[in-house]
């Protein structure tokens, strides 16, 4: 099957039980609600902490967008939108556990010859990654242009394939 034939994977990583760290699930379960509003067969999944466990969902996609809490040594909630070896860069300073799994599933995925072409990374600047169920106030209110990214992603992903 060629990538354009299979879906766009959203994948939302982070733990929301530690603050700001669970922003790109937040995300993830927010795009949910507006999944009308992206490419039709897009999936949107929610990869929490999980690692290389995810790399049958990789495999079975065209395309591929992480939303994930980064450290950009940024302002807590500033937004980035990263694209192939660019993502890389940001793994390399780890928040958190999670993001180990989230650079050895690429790397496996690049590895196996089953990483999508096109992959893109829509990351949040945390502030607070202790112990809580909630973002703090400044990731919470960046979460809209993080969602529009995610769709602006989308889109130009499904442009790309449908007019490649």
């Amino acid at each position: 099957m060629s990538d354009d034939s299979k879906p766009i994977l959203v994948l939302g990583i982070g733990n929301i039980l530690m603050g700001d760290d669970g922003a790109g699930v937040h995300l993830a379960r927010a795009l949910l609600e507006r999944v009308t509003e992206l490419p039709e067969g897009t999936v949107i999944l929610d990869g929490g902490t999980l690692g290389l466990e995810l790399l049958d969902d990789v495999e079975d996609a065209g395309a591929l967008i992480v939303l994930d809490a980064v450290n950009l040594g940024a302002e807590p909630g500033t937004l980035c939108v990263l694209r192939g070896d660019e993502i890389s860069a940001v793994f390399g300073t780890h928040l958190s556990p999670h993001q180990v799994g989230v650079a050895d599933l690429l790397a496996a995925a690049r590895l196996l010859g089953i990483l999508p072409a096109k992959v893109s990374l829509v990351g949040l600047q945390p502030r607070d990654t202790g112990f809580s169920l909630d973002l703090s106030d400044v990731v919470a209110s960046a979460m809209w242009q993080g969602l529009e990214a995610a769709m602006a992603e989308a889109w130009a992903m499904h442009r790309e394939a449908t007019y490649a």
